[in-house]
This record gives structure tokens, C-alpha cells and sequence, in this order.
């Protein structure tokens, strides 16, 4: 029996091809740019970010925002109360204050700053030592929790008592004492790291530890480091702003938000502003990286969909 195909038309042969054989052009977000995302729909970290956003712009552009020079006294303007052509007031010598406030925001947060730096450079390399050689663990962390023994504070204190009261030497003594928490943090995270399969798949093949350490490593780190030195900073900039309040910081006539409290706490009958508004700013400040670093934490959080 013969039976002859049946003739496809023109249309029917050219027939689009099925939709799953198309190739789809979808644009994969890295995990950087959904952590930004993340970031700015994060109440807490908008707000701790705008926080730190008004006081690093005027502590910046202090020279172009300072009404009047920041260490001219005009003794007969002495204690003058906020308002007029003194925003917020002056001290026992006739200095403005606001003038004087936005230039101590640059010492302020140029000795949490450099504080921040240096313990994390050397807390993360220590960190990584000591939690990816083992022999080497008990030594580094017997001297962490020696440390950590300590107060934060104490501790400064104690380091400043040893290398003399300065404002360098503040800033070493702060970073000292932040050392052991960068240490017992990145130490944790690396001895997960290195338990990881794709880890010893790599030492198998021949791969160098300082490769191993820099490719597959630091990179796994780099988020509880950035939380961590987010609230360290607030920490950092506290710590240093008591220690100027004691007088083992900035050393007059260097305006800095500590001194500045500290001078005005012996007026506080006559002239509250003088200790008042520093004491805000450092409490905004403070504020602003504790809430920036929440919003870090959640947005970091691999958990988070």
C-alpha cells in the first residue's frame, strides 16, 4: 500500500524555534552588587550611613565651612552662649566652638581611622596565621587572650603609660587594644575555610599556602572583616575620645571632640555647650557606625535571600 507523506506548507516549515532552544540573555548579579542592594534598602544602614556622611563632609570642608579661626581668642567674647554670630557658643577663651567642632571632627576620626588600619592589618595577618598553622595557634592566641584579659580602655591606657601621652601614640595605643578581636575573628573563619573540600582538592595539586591563602582565603573573609571594622571604628573613635577626656590624647590647643568635653566639664555651671556638643557628636558618630555595621551584618549575611 502506497502511502505518499503530507507536503508542509511554506508556513508551516518555517515554524520558530521552541522557546527553551532560544538563548537567554539573563543578567546575573554578582554578589557585591545584591549586597549594595541589600544595603540600601536597609533602614538601619541608610541612616548610620547618613550619619557618617554628614559628619565626614563638614569635618572635611571645615576650612571652607568655619565661621572663624579655630584658635583666635577673644577674651571679651568669653562664654557666650549658642546663637548669633557664635552657632554654638565659645569657650573659656573666646574661641568659637563650631568652629572648633568641625575641626576636632577631623582628628576624631582620623585617630579611629588609623586605628582601624592598623589593627586590622596586623589583627587579619595574625589571624590567618594563626588559624591556618596550627603549631603556630597556641602561640598567637595565648598573647590574644592575654590581651583580651583587659578592658579596651585599660588597655590603652596602660600601652599610653608605657609610650607617653600624644596623639601618635593614642591612636598606636587604640589599635593594640582592638588587635584581638580582628584575630579571634578571622582565626574562626579561616579554621572553617581550610576543613573545606575545595581546599584540600587544591593542596593536592600542588598549590603553594601563600596561593591558597591569597585566592581561596582572604577573599572567604573579607565579609565579617568590613563588619567587624565598621563597629570596631565606632569603638576606636570612643576609645580615643576617652583618652583625650583624660588627658593621655590630643594635647591642647589641638581641638578634638575628648579634650574638648574635658575642658568644658569644668564649666559645666556657666557655659553646659562647651562639653554638651562634643559629647553629641561623639555619640552620633558612634551611633552612626554601630547602625552601619548592622545593616553590613545583615546585608553580608549569606543566609539572606
Amino acid at each position: 500500500m502506497n502511502s505518499t507523506a503530507p507536503k508542509l506548507t511554506n508556513s508551516e516549515t518555517n515554524l520558530t524555534p521552541p522557546q527553551n532552544n532560544r538563548k537567554e540573555e539573563v543578567k546575573s548579579k554578582s554578589y557585591w552588587s545584591l549586597v549594595g542592594k541589600r544595603i540600601i534598602t536597609n533602614k538601619s544602614a541608610v541612616i548610620g550611613a547618613s550619619i557618617l556622611l554628614f559628619f565626614v563632609s563638614v569635618s572635611l570642608l571645615a576650612p571652607l565651612i568655619a565661621p572663624h579661626p579655630v584658635d583666635v581668642m577673644k577674651f571679651e567674647q568669653r562664654f557666650l552662649p549658642p546663637g548669633g554670630e557664635n552657632l554654638l557658643g565659645t569657650d573659656e577663651f573666646g574661641r568659637d566652638i563650631f568652629s572648633r567642632m568641625l575641626y576636632g571632627g577631623r582628628v576624631s576620626l582620623m585617630m579611629g581611622l588609623v586605628a582601624v588600619l592598623i589593627a586590622g592589618t596586623i589583627g587579619v595577618i595574625l589571624g590567618i596565621i594563626s588559624g591556618y598553622y596550627r603549631r603556630i595557634d597556641i602561640y598567637i592566641m595565648h598573647v590574644m587572650d592575654i590581651l583580651l584579659a583587659f578592658p579596651s580602655l585599660l588597655l590603652a591606657i596602660a600601652i599610653i603609660a608605657v609610650l607617653g601621652v600624644g596623639l601618635t601614640n593614642a591612636m598606636i595605643a587604640v589599635a593594640i587594644s582592638v588587635i584581638p578581636s580582628y584575630v579571634r575573628v578571622v582565626r574562626g573563619t579561616v579554621l572553617s575555610i581550610r576543613e573545606k573540600e575545595y581546599i584540600e582538592a587544591v593542596k593536592a595539586l600542588g598549590v603553594s599556602d601563600f596561593k591558597i591563602i591569597v585566592k581561596h582565603v582572604f577573599p572567604n573573609i573579607l565579609s565579617p572583616v568590613i563588619v567587624l571594622s565598621s563597629l570596631q571604628f565606632g569603638t576606636s573613635i570612643l576609645v580615643a575620645a576617652a583618652l583625650s577626656f583624660l588627658g593621655l590624647g590630643a594635647q591642647p590647643p589641638t581641638p578634638e571632640w575628648g579634650a574638648m568635653a574635658y575642658v568644658g566639664k569644668g564649666f559645666l555651671g556657666q557655659a553646659w555647650w562647651m562639653s554638651l556638643f562634643p559629647g553629641l557628636a561623639i555619640m552620633l558618630v558612634v551611633l552612626g557606625f554601630n547602625l552601619l555595621g548592622d545593616g553590613l551584618r545583615d546585608a553580608l549575611d549569606p543566609r539572606q535571600k
